[in-house]
């Protein structure tokens, strides 16, 4: 196990690539059951999470292979695996992906009930009750979620998958990719709109599925017998751009964000606006502008922000803000509308000097001029990109442990920061446990 090693305080300066999203190709990888063909992935990210969903699909009998360029190929064999055990799925929470398609392609799928990170109570209730609205049976056995279709398979039906904290963007996948082989037609009323979501539908549409209203909160589907071959480029990763725009605010530094797409990030750009943080935009590109941080004058503003569903502002970027806000001016209120237990950082950004205290679903962040650095641990993908981030600005050093976290979904992180001017390191964790 390694652990990442920062000393803060250096500027940072530069151009960072957005790489494919890691949100979108986990469900695009799963949708690879779904043809007796081939699926090409391009732009797919170099992450542990992904390494791990293909080799639930190798379980499964579908090979899986990365070539020499980088593309992902995919071809399910003449006789899938209907089940997806423990060992694989408790790693990470996207691989229930497999749940539709397995149930669509075979009649049957058994899937453990998935892992991840553990920031909270996250059930796959609406998961559940999208498969029985097309007619299967569904039971919870043995820590397993057991799925069968009727005889005949399954059949298209109109169903509302809007849940306590909104739609589910998994939840919508694994019925989209489920409904997409069922007969007649499907109507999804609460579909989540983040553009993962919309990228996977453009796959099956190049697969030769039928689906109307990607992107909106009513999303047909008229099955078909059967999909074909395909190849498909990942979306850039919202959430990784996010971050690293983040982390140029947080430094005052000119980072350019390139292949990204900033109609995905709105709601940021929005809030950096109200913080006060200069920035500039394109098509495909944010660029944070130099400034001075913890100038009494220039600190950023406090700004409050409520994780919602797409298009408002998302709770895997919570973090990350929250960070930039314990260099604020005055104090924030940050409420989590989708995880109301998704702040484990709060006590680690503590130990760095932040001033942060949680009531109920909400933190209260006090601003402070300074942090300085400290031994922290990372509990979960976001916290430990934000305690990275808070360890850039730290005086002194920061260690970051734990980080198999955020190597699920930062593609070489301490060398893409080291490339705009960061210092810091991986080494051994000779304290891991």
């Amino acid at each position: 196990m390694d652990k990442l090693v920062i000393e803060g305080g250096h500027p940072l300066e530069g151009t960072v690539t957005t790489c494919g999203s890691k949100n979108a190709v986990l469900p695009i990888l799963a949708a690879g059951l779904l043809t007796s063909g081939k699926l090409r992935i391009t732009n797919a990210p170099k992450l542990s999470d992904v390494d791990t969903m293909m080799q639930v699909l190798r379980d499964i009998e579908c090979s899986a292979e990365r070539n020499a360029d980088g593309v992902i190929e995919l071809q399910p064999g003449p006789k899938l695996v209907n089940v997806a055990g423990w060992d694989n799925v408790r790693k990470m929470r996207g691989s229930v992906a497999v749940l539709g398609p397995l149930l669509a392609r075979t009649g049957r799928a058994e899937v453990s009930l998935p892992g991840g990170c553990v920031f909270g109570v996250r059930p796959i209730d609406l998961h559940l009750k999208g498969m029985e609205a097309l007619g299967a049976r569904v039971k919870i056995e043995h820590g397993n979620v057991i799925a069968e279709a009727p005889r005949g398979g399954l059949r298209g039906a109109e169903m509302f998958l809007g849940g306590a904290f909104g739609s589910s963007v998994l939840g919508t996948a694994n019925v989209m990719m489920a409904a997409v082989l069922a007969k007649g037609r499907t109507v999804i009323h609460g579909a989540a709109c983040e553009p993962e979501v919309e990228d996977l539908g453009h796959c099956l549409l190049k697969m030769g599925a039928k689906i109307k209203g990607l992107g909106s909160p009513r999303v047909e589907i008229e099955g078909v017998s059967q999909l074909g071959d395909a190849e498909v480029a990942v979306i850039p990763d919202r959430i990784e751009a996010g971050t690293y725009v983040i982390a140029g605010a947080m430094v005052g530094g000119r980072v350019r964000v390139e292949n990204c797409r900033p109609e995905h990030l709105r709601c940021l750009l929005d809030k950096l606006w109200e913080a006060r943080v200069p920035f500039d935009a394109g098509e495909d590109w944010i660029e944070t502008q130099p400034y001075h941080p913890r100038d009494p004058a220039r600190r950023p503003r406090s700004t409050d922000v409520t994780t919602l569903p797409y298009p408002n502002f998302p709770t895997d970027l919570q973090a990350q803000w929250m960070a930039l806000m314990t260099l604020a001016d005055g104090i924030s209120v940050i409420t989590e509308g989708i995880y109301p237990d998704r702040y484990m950082h709060i006590a680690e950004l503590a130990r760095l000097g932040a001033q942060v205290r949680r009531q109920g679903a909400s933190a209260i962040v006090q601003g402070t001029p300074r942090l300085s650095g400290a031994q922290v641990m990372a509990s979960d993908l976001r916290a430990s990109a934000a305690l990275v981030l808070a360890g850039l600005v730290a005086e002194g050093t920061t260690e970051v442990h734990r980080v198999y976290h955020i190597d699920r979904g930062y593609e070489r992180i301490e060398e893409r920061l080291q490339n705009l001017g960061a210092k810091i390191t991986r080494v051994p964790d000779d304290q891991a446990t």
